[in-house]
């Protein structure tokens, strides 16, 4: 949820409202698994290595690299440089500092590359609402009624056109600024993604950069109807937007200084106040559905909700794809569509075609898609196929969270990738809290086999709580470390990519109060420090040298797994469940709720990996492999010495009678990824 912090379940209750569909910081003192990791021979993914030679559009070298499966890192933009550490509820920039796109500088991208990421998403790039005066570069002053937070929230977009002033040293060059980053990240072998919201725009959208043609969302609509297919909103005909109850802001102290910030009247610390009103006539429909002219404080008010030819009963306005359009390729897709009659295709639809293709031209790679589920699957298709027509590299995310659609989204909507969220994070998240068994995590992938190389896998974003966070554990105090069993499974499990949130791999906690943005998810809303991460960047030089040694050692860990994810053969090969091979009936083996296991492979590589999730207990494993895997393998009878890729783990496969067995100890919250050699 991008407009308020509800807890995760929120997302089913606001599928039902859709038309479009019927904290404690890292310890020094870490537990066995963080402690002194020894150093396998893991090369880390430099640039240009296993990589074509291929010419960007702006003439760097983009990275192209054949083996293995994307990592995605995501840099929320506003955030990521910031180096101030003041952290002052309801802060204003001045106050509490605010990144900027020349931050991520050439350290910073070897920093992130040396993860083994091959893209890196670039989070609150459009422009969007804020407190801030930057009329003098031509951006209309926003509303703190319809604002959510000092720094506003980058989901409400108000010029597709442009980038968010605060991000650049000038705002007047601020689209150059991030042009120069897209060629700057190229330079360093990654690719770029960025952001489009297509299922609302903030409350006041107006573009100061329109290219020519292109027209303001709304600014042809009938506003004397509730819906037209041409019209970009829908209207409560007749009746004037009504600022929400929201919350009474909060008592404030003033300060002993005369400072004056744009924001608020001198010495005021305290939450922005509006004055109730805000002029908009008729009223619009709000960004998550409500169709009321005062929506609920709940509600995404500071949006409006896009109109992509859905009536208000639910019934399309716009042409259905054949039946058998599942099974068609993009290009395919493509060619439909540009058949058909322009005059039937809505007016939004062809606004964000143009808005896609002008940043491919910019360089961009590609688009994570917020709540596309709330915007109907034809759409998709139609937009899309236009942008593999331009760049069949694209890489295309989607937020969804309703696994019936995912097939839908997948092959009729060409995503590329969703959130494997519902399914996969929610099942690991209830293991490390020790509220589920392991076998649940084979249920979770057995249920979407036939998908899996679109789901994308994650622990972190910045929707989710930080795994540091005594939240994410449901503890008293938080624990990176006794996550990462959980990480080791969701980067090794499937083919699909893997995506790390910048400040995850050195514990952060999420823990600040921020103002409107609430401890254990680290604010999209307010300007705000984030101290483990800002302890990795040291001022500027990304060395980790104001990191404890604990933030290291999870950083070096991380390291060891992302780049083992990125360049490991197998992982881009098939899967084999060990997990009900090694449940109940053996003495000898203590694998048990807590444990977890299973196989990959390619004619390449074989790899068997291994976690345990247990806190406290070791486990003496002697592990079992089908006969059936052994002979999918081929390996003859006899012993195996084994190699651990991440943790150095000293183990030995025997294979008799075609049985195969590994007898293995793992620490608490360790794991091994062992690599069975072609001969005994």
């Amino acid at each position: 949820m991008k407009h308020i912090s509800f807890p995760s379940s929120l997302h089913a209750m606001v599928a039902g409202l859709l038309l479009s569909n019927p904290a404690q910081a890292v310890h020094d003192v870490a537990p066995a698994a963080g402690a002194d990791l020894p150093k396998p021979a893991i090369a880390v993914i430099a640039q240009g290595e296993n990589a074509k030679d291929e010419s960007a559009k702006d003439g760097s070298t983009a990275d192209t690299s054949p083996a293995g499966k994307p990592v995605v890192y995501q840099v929320f933009t506003r955030l990521y440089g910031n180096k101030q550490t003041n952290n002052r509820p309801w802060g204003t920039k001045e106050d509490n500092g605010v990144g900027k796109f020349s931050d991520i500088d050439d350290t910073a991208l070897d920093s992130i590359r040396e993860l083994g990421v091959s893209h890196i998403w670039y989070t609150g790039v459009p422009q969007h609402a804020l407190l801030g005066d930057y009329s003098a570069y031509g951006i209309d002053n926003d509303d703190a009624d319809v604002v959510k937070g000092r720094a506003g929230s980058p989901y409400a977009v108000k010029d597709y056109y442009n980038v968010d002033p605060d991000l650049a040293d000038d705002p007047a060059k601020r689209l150059q600024e991030f042009e120069a980053l897209i060629a700057r990240t190229h330079k360093h072998g990654m690719r770029v993604i960025m952001d489009i919201v297509p299922n609302h725009v903030a409350r006041r959208y107006h573009s100061s950069n329109n290219p020519a043609g292109v027209s303001d969302f709304g600014a042809g609509d009938d506003t004397s109807v509730e819906y037209a297919r041409h019209n970009n909103f829908y209207y409560v005909v007749g009746k004037a937007f009504e600022v929400p109850d929201t919350q009474a802001a909060p008592h404030t102290t003033p300060q002993a200084t005369t400072e004056v910030t744009t924001e608020v009247a001198a010495g005021d610390t305290g939450r922005p106040h509006g004055d109730g009103q805000f002029a908009e006539m008729p009223a619009k429909w709000t960004g998550n559905g409500s169709r009321l002219a005062k929506p609920a404080a709940n509600d995404w008010y500071e949006t409006v909700k896009i109109n992509y030819g859905v009536r208000p009963d639910g019934s399309r306005d716009f042409p259905p794809l054949p039946a058998d359009f599942a099974l068609k390729t993009a290009a395919e897709h493509y060619a439909f569509w540009l058949a058909q009659d322009s005059d039937k295709i809505p007016d939004a639809w062809k606004k964000f075609r143009d808005i896609s293709q002008f940043w491919l031209a910019k360089g961009v790679d590609g688009f994570r898609y917020d709540m596309a589920e709330m915007v109907p699957v034809e759409f998709w298709s139609y937009l899309n196929s236009q942008i593999k027509h331009t760049n069949p590299d694209a890489f295309l995310l989607a937020e969804v969270y309703n696994p019936a659609l995912y097939r839908d989204y997948i092959h009729l909507g060409k995503m590329d990738y969703l959130y494997d969220k519902v399914d996969l994070y929610d099942t690991l998240r209830a293991v490390v809290q020790a509220k589920a068994g392991t076998a649940e995590i084979a249920a979770a992938q057995a249920k979407v086999m036939d998908i899996e190389a679109h789901l994308l896998h994650f622990l972190e974003n910045h929707d989710e709580q930080r795994i540091a966070s005594p939240e994410f554990l449901n503890t008293a105090t938080g624990n990176a470390f006794a996550a990462l069993p959980a990480m080791t499974v969701s980067a090794t499990l499937g083919s699909s990519p893997t995506l790390v949130y910048f400040g995850q791999e050195v514990g952060e906690d999420g823990s600040e109060n921020a103002g409107f943005g609430q401890p254990s998810r680290t604010s999209i809303f307010d300007y705000i420090g984030v101290p483990a991460h800002q302890r990795w960047m040291n001022g500027g030089k990304f060395d980790g040298g104001q990191s404890t040694p604990a933030e290291k050692r999870l950083r070096d860990y991380y390291l060891r797994l992302l780049n083992l994810s990125r360049s490991a053969p197998a992982l881009s090969g098939e899967y084999y469940s060990l997990d009900a091979a090694n449940r109940g009936g053996d003495a000898k083996t203590a694998y048990d709720a807590s444990t977890f296991a299973f196989a990959r492979y390619k004619d390449t590589q074989k790899l068997v990996i291994l976690s345990n999730f247990d806190k406290a207990g070791s486990k003496r494993l002697a592990l079992r492999l089908p006969a059936e895997l052994i002979a999918r393998w081929q390996l003859p009878d006899g012993s195996y010495p084994l190699k651990d890729l991440l943790q150095q783990h000293v183990a030995e496969l025997t294979v008799t009678k075609g049985l195969g067995s590994i007898l293995l100890e793992l620490a608490p919250l360790a794991s091994a990824v062992l690599e069975i050699p072609h001969k005994p």
